[in-house]
């Protein structure tokens, strides 16, 4: 059974760090592209960095762009998102989600990813 599951979110005054923790059960993540996704109230979700099968690209949303890290532990299974210097617009509610085959170049095309997680929410606030 392929299962994502997320963690790391919480509570962090701005300009603090979190990381979230994307771990993957079933599957060997490092095979996939891998995205990272959130949604705040109201709003649409969107993507906010993806990073390719087995050493391929990595790619950040201009909003995040300098702040947020993408990196796979691969005997973990597991991608990680070091977020830093968070401001309250990242507050959200964050998604991690693969795409089902093998994609070097990655995007943060949503139509695009087969298998979501439940998602782990961030809020950014003094």
């Amino acid at each position: 059974q392929l299962q994502l599951v997320e963690s790391g979110g919480g509570l962090v005054q701005p300009g603090g760090s979190l990381r979230l923790s994307c771990a993957a059960s079933g599957f060997t993540l490092d095979y996939y592209a891998l995205g990272w996704f959130r949604q705040a109230p109201g709003k649409e979700r969107e993507g906010v960095s993806c990073i390719g099968s087995r050493g391929g690209n990595t790619y950040y949303a201009d909003s995040v762009k300098g702040r947020f890290t993408i990196s796979r532990d691969n005997a973990k299974n597991t991608v990680y998102l070091q977020m830093n210097s968070l401001k309250p617009e990242d507050t959200a509610v964050y998604y991690c989600a693969v795409v089902r085959s093998f994609k070097r170049l990655c995007s943060t095309n949503r139509s695009e990813y087969d298998y979501w997680g439940p998602g782990t929410q961030v809020t950014v606030s003094s």
